[in-house]
């Protein structure tokens, strides 16, 4: 008996989503695959320390990786963290893995095992001895829970009492302490972060692709982070490289309104990696 075909693959609703798949499949070699890990690769967590990737992850991007010019973790997450989490390091199949943490400031290369990191902005030591002030004076001190990220640093406010309502009362207090220590202020599902000026995912995520020359690219991502590649993707597009753009859930409903494919939940994008390497 011959081997089973393949499972199919989900439809994407747009043209460009289509012809994006079909150039990725049709010339896997040349595609870059770039994913999110929280909320993508990895379960949303109250506690970002818990996080780790879905167990099927590194299964379907080590069946995947071979077949294309690249796969990129792109996180917000430290460089080294999102290897941690993930389980990347030492894998059968993801040799030549790229993890562009911190925004694409870091970047750790499967193939040396190693971590290339700028020096640290003094912004963010500053903010970080304001925090427990701004935080106390908006009244969200309690059920909030400052995670220090080496480049950056971020209130996540999931544990409090009314998380939305603990969100929003800090977003413009933070974003004013952001600009006053030359930071910026990065939102995200119940986190806000303050980090340097400079880069994005979409900026690391464009430099990347001309890094590797690829004619492709698929992007995964779930979250407000995810925007700038998302951007930088359609502005791809619009210069003539096929891409497909997928969300990993429909939470930030902006994301999902530009994607091409709807996915729901890390379980369902590590299927749809697994599926698509099946097809390759």
């Amino acid at each position: 008996m011959g081997s089973q075909p393949p499972q199919p693959l989900p439809t994407p609703a747009t043209q460009l989503g289509r012809d994006g798949l079909a150039a990725i499949l049709t010339r896997p070699e040349h595609a870059v695959v770039a994913i999110d890990f929280d909320g993508t690769l990895a379960e949303i967590v109250a506690d970002p320390e818990q996080a780790r990737a879905h167990p099927d992850a590194v299964p379907a991007l080590a069946a995947l990786a071979p077949h294309v010019a690249s796969v990129a973790v792109v996180t917000g997450r430290p460089a080294g963290v999102a290897v941690r989490y993930g389980g990347f390091a030492g894998v059968a199949g993801l040799e030549h893995l790229v993890v562009l943490g911190h925004y694409g400031a870091e970047r750790w290369d499967a193939v040396t095992g190693t971590v290339h990191t700028p020096a640290p902005h003094p912004g963010v030591a500053a903010a970080r001895a304001e925090l427990p002030g701004v935080l106390d004076a908006h009244g969200a001190w309690r059920g909030t829970w400052i995670e220090e990220k080496g480049q950056a640093v971020a209130v996540h406010t999931r544990r409090a009492q009314d998380p939305q309502a603990a969100f929003d009362a800090l977003r413009t207090p933070l974003a004013d302490l952001a600009a006053h220590h030359g930071l910026v202020l990065e939102p995200g599902r119940l986190v806000l972060e303050l980090r340097p000026p400079g880069m994005d995912k979409g900026v690391a995520l464009s430099a990347y692709i001309r890094e590797v020359g690829a004619e492709s690219v698929l992007y995964v991502g779930d979250d407000l982070g995810d925007l700038p590649a998302i951007a930088a993707v359609e502005k791809l597009r619009s210069d003539g490289m096929p891409g497909l753009l997928v969300a990993a859930d429909t939470v930030i409903a902006e994301l999902a309104e530009r994607a091409d494919l709807l996915l729901t939940g890390p379980a369902s994008v590590t299927t749809f990696l697994r599926t698509l390497a099946a097809h390759m």
